[in-house]
């Protein structure tokens, strides 16, 4: 299993996720020829999407699908109520997977555990994606880590996690209202860099391996900080760490299986113990 981020910010959000040949989209927030060209820069042809998962109805998440559609028939997968949202703007409906928000269930090899993200849509999810051994989860537009968001995301090996605001940088910003600001940093908005830390740090331990920050504001913070709390956070254990940007993709972040120790014996022509 890899995956990688086609770029993520205010102007738009989407993450691919590919396994033995497979690939699915998770959000489609650019216009729908970003899409094309970002994937083909990671050398995916859009007609081999198998599927497209939102995490919820705002533009930055689904700017892209109705274009896109004209031209890749594939299902959308999406809870009951951002399904009926979403499809009001469409001008011709895809095959639709509808499930309920915290749903687990298996569609085309894969194996989704879906879980609700406290955020200011009708109806927001994230995914942890699973197929055999592997797994990694999208959760981002969440303005706290609650229960229900840390138990889902316990035991993935990658992650794709908002990060979205420095506090005195969000403090010291002049473009936005104090009402904006307030939104942001609410219970159902979004993620500052230290919640994400401190939610990276608890998922170390149980298994996380590789991290793509996303959805940073391009006004209030900045991807070394981020990266960098993360790093202290974790005090020198093993993470792959980076942050996406809006404006490219990141590279594929790979979860490779562990190597049995008995290969290392066949491949040396030696006992492995």
């Amino acid at each position: 299993m890899r995956f990688a981020v086609l770029g993520s910010g205010s102007g738009g959000n989407s993450t691919i996720v590919e396994c033995d040949g497979k690939y699915l989209l998770v959000d489609i927030g650019l216009s729908s020829k970003q899409i094309n060209l970002r994937l083909n820069a990671l050398g995916v042809d859009p007609q081999k999407i198998s599927g497209i998962l939102l995490t919820h109805e705002h533009g930055d998440h689904v700017r892209g699908l109705d274009v896109f559609l004209r031209k890749v028939k594939v299902p959308v997968l999406a809870t009951i109520m951002t399904g009926r949202v979403v499809q009001e703007n469409l001008k011709e409906r895809p095959q639709w997977v509808a499930f309920e928000s915290g749903q687990h269930f298996k569609w085309e090899g894969f194996d989704f555990r879906t879980f609700s993200l406290p955020h200011d849509a009708v109806e927001p999810v994230g995914y942890v994606i699973s197929r055999g051994e592997r797994s990694m989860a999208v959760a981002t537009d969440l303005g706290h880590v609650d229960h229900g968001v840390m138990a889902a995301l316990k035991g993935v090996e990658g992650l794709v996690l908002e990060a979205n605001y420095e506090w005195q940088m969000l403090e010291a910003d002049t473009k936005r209202p104090f009402s904006t600001k307030q939104r942001i940093s609410s219970q159902h908005g979004h993620l500052s860099n230290e919640q994400a830390a401190d939610l990276i740090a608890e998922l170390v331990p149980e298994g996380l391996k590789n991290v793509i920050l996303g959805h940073l504001s391009s006004d209030c913070n900045c991807p070394v900080k981020a990266v960098e709390l993360v790093r202290e956070k974790i005090e020198g254990q093993d993470l792959e760490i980076c942050a996406a940007g809006q404006h490219e993709v990141t590279g594929w972040q790979s979860l490779e299986p562990p190597i049995d120790p008995a290969f290392y014996g066949e491949l040396f022509g030696g006992s492995s113990t």
